[in-house]
């Protein structure tokens, strides 16, 4: 799984706009809208990286990066600053934050910036494959083995794939699947995403027609089931 990001912005568009990105470029994902749910979710969830806005509801963000520079040193944190508030730039480096990005900013490069950022602190994922029951996922090849053996995905497939491995237990309604997987631009069916998620049970169930692994909530969407 990629590393863990958090997202603290209080407008939801923002939030999900982010998020979305992150997840389509296999980051775990944590999000706050308020600075004291920062504070509290990087104590006990211990994020690798913290996307931080400055305006925030209930304490500014330079509050929040100087306790995080405070108390978790070693926490790298990347501000969300407004066009040409320059002195918001500085304040926030001298606070301890690593890097800023002006909104509104590119996916690509929110995304370059997060990366080189990890990669600097020696916080790049070690390994590129996962481990899962029977399932064996090679990130970097794109390819998944169950009991060693190779199974036969499209790009569509294994990127949908992606999105339930790195979410066990998490519900994703058929909407959420489409932003992620086909993009919030998407323009067809919506049941194409049953449709790719019966081929894949095709190829990863022993029993199709009774899943073990992706399961349907019916009214709610889809979820992999961590088994025992």
């Amino acid at each position: 799984m990629g590393a863990r990001i958090l997202v603290v912005d209080d407008e939801k568009s923002i939030r999900s706009f982010i998020i979305t990105n992150l997840k389509r470029n296999n980051f775990e994902v944590l999000e706050a809208g308020t600075g004291h749910e920062a504070l509290r979710l990087v104590k006990f969830e211990k994020p690798d990286l913290v996307l931080l806005d400055i305006m925030l509801p209930d304490m500014d963000g330079f509050q929040v990066c100087k306790e995080i520079s405070c108390d978790y040193p070693s926490l790298s944190v990347i501000m969300l600053t407004a066009r040409g508030q320059d002195l918001d730039k500085v304040r926030g480096l001298e606070l301890g934050a690593d890097d800023y990005i002006i909104k509104p900013f590119s996916p690509m490069e929110l995304v370059a910036r997060i990366k080189a950022i990890l990669r600097r602190a020696g916080k790049q994922n070690s390994s590129v494959e996962i481990h899962i029951g029977p399932f064996r996922v090679d990130m970097e090849a794109q390819s998944i083995y169950k009991n060693d053996v190779l199974l036969d995905f499209t790009p569509r497939e294994f990127s949908l794939m992606k999105v339930f491995i790195n979410n066990i237990n998490k519900a994703f309604t058929r909407d959420e699947i489409l932003n992620i997987v086909w993009g919030e631009d998407f323009v067809g069916d919506p049941k194409t995403v049953d449709v790719h998620i019966r081929r894949i049970r095709e190829k990863i169930e022993d029993d199709p027609s009774n899943p073990k692994y992706i399961e349907t909530l019916w009214g709610r969407g889809y979820l992999w089931r961590k088994g025992e």
